[in-house]
């Protein structure tokens, strides 16, 4: 069962963030990606955190990231890499905008050459190209 009630005052407390952390792309951070709808993945542990790679800064308040998760299953719309040695995946298919403030910590920067390969295996998935 979802305890969608215990998100809220983290959530309160995220949106009150005056200024947030300073990122770049091909960043890994730990993120408050909260407490989801369906299908949608969701954060962990009290802060809701889990890891999310930024593909693109939009503005120093936005950027598209996506999640990761180190569960691994068919890789349909799941890519394999490495964080920190580890292995991981990127889900593919729970890319979305999210707000700086959600931002935690930061985990690692990628290589520029594993970031080329999951932008490619994103637009491969994502638009059936």
């Amino acid at each position: 069962m979802k305890d969608f009630e215990a998100r809220q005052p983290l959530k309160r407390q995220l949106d009150e963030r005056k200024r947030p952390p300073s990122f770049g792309t091909r960043e890994v951070w730990w993120c408050h990606v909260g407490v989801n709808v369906g299908f949608e993945v969701f954060g962990k542990g009290a802060g809701f955190t889990r890891p999310v790679l930024i593909v693109k800064k939009y503005s120093g308040a936005t950027f598209l990231g996506i999640p990761l998760t180190t569960k691994h299953k068919e890789p349909v719309y799941r890519y394999p890499m490495h964080i920190k040695g580890e292995p991981s995946y990127a889900l593919l298919d729970q890319v979305r905008t999210m707000d700086a403030r959600r931002l935690n910590s930061k985990i690692e920067k990628i290589s520029e050459i594993q970031f080329s390969l999951i932008k490619d295996a994103f637009v491969r998935t994502v638009f059936d190209l």
